[in-house]
């Protein structure tokens, strides 16, 4: 008789199978597609061990593991990554939230503690929604716009703000602060993770990503920083005296990004670094009486 398919053994079957295939983390992929497969925590994964699938249960992993195979990121597989501690939807309409950009959101609370009951907040290039939601969930009294020139990615963060409860963050359609009025749309803070892979570059990106996710979240143009550099020359105009600016960028990009902020005007200029140790966030403050602490 054939071995049994069990747990243990479909884990060990796919590690191999991922691992052969250069994947990172095979063996915790593996057992985070089969917890998803048969719906379950994945802690009942080495508990439930040694149980044997089902044929149901054997052709929906087999199903999953070939999805897999072609690169597509874990968490479209899934339908969710968690960000922050909380889980968001996320498909092919958005980029995956990742750790990295957790740093944003903590250099964006720490840089606004003086508003925290009454802050006014603009997040461009909302994706999924991960920050602005976060944000407003952290703060309850905040109230957000969240911008993204993408109709699709708006349905998904709307789906988001819904299920988390974030109730006072506003989606809007546009291209950057095109949509917004400086007249009305004051700011005490201003966030964007906005496209920052130079163009050229984006070839060499892993497939996860240069084969599955959203290109028009990806590509920064020549040396990737044309859409930070609009941001920057406009967001003096939204932004309240003592607003805080602050920017996701790519690795290597925080000198250059720095150097804008400062020609724009901003003062108190920082970069932090995200949990690997990369320059990922460069924020500063709108000159004004009002500087925060």
């Amino acid at each position: 008789m054939s071995e049994a398919w069990t747990i243990a053994r479909v884990v060990r079957w796919a590690s191999d199978d991922f691992r052969s295939r250069a994947i990172e983390s095979p063996r915790l992929e593996a057992e985070l597609l089969l917890a998803y497969a048969l719906g379950i925590d994945r802690l009942r994964i080495f508990v439930e061990s040694e149980r044997e699938l089902e044929a149901g249960e054997l052709a929906r992993f087999r199903e999953i593991v070939r999805r897999r195979r072609t690169r597509e990121p874990v968490a479209y597989i899934r339908g969710e990554r968690e960000f922050y501690g909380r889980a968001f939807r996320v498909d092919r309409r958005v980029l995956v939230p990742r750790p990295d950009t957790e740093t944003l959101v903590e250099v964006a609370l720490t840089r606004t503690a003086r508003v925290s009951l009454c802050a006014r907040v603009l997040d461009l290039c909302t994706g999924s929604g991960c920050v602005a939601i976060t944000l407003a969930r952290e703060r309850p009294t905040t109230r957000v716009d969240a911008v993204d020139l993408s109709t699709d990615a708006l349905a998904v963060a709307r789906d988001n703000a819904a299920r988390l409860g974030a109730h006072l963050v506003r989606f809007v359609a546009g291209d950057l602060l095109a949509p917004l009025d400086p007249a009305r749309d004051r700011y005490d803070l201003i966030t964007a993770n906005a496209p920052y892979i130079a163009d050229g570059a984006m070839a060499e990106l892993p497939p996860d990503v240069r084969d599955h996710e959203p290109h028009l979240a990806l590509a920064g143009g020549d040396d990737g920083l044309a859409l930070v550099r609009r941001i920057v020359a406009g967001a003096t105009r939204f932004l309240l005296p003592g607003g805080v600016l602050a920017l996701e960028v790519g690795a290597g990009q925080a000198p250059a990004v720095a150097q804008l902020v400062r020609e724009a005007g901003f003062t108190g200029v920082a970069v932090a670094r995200d949990y690997g140790g990369i320059e990922r966030v460069v924020s500063g403050v709108r000159s004004g009486d009002e500087e925060p602490r």
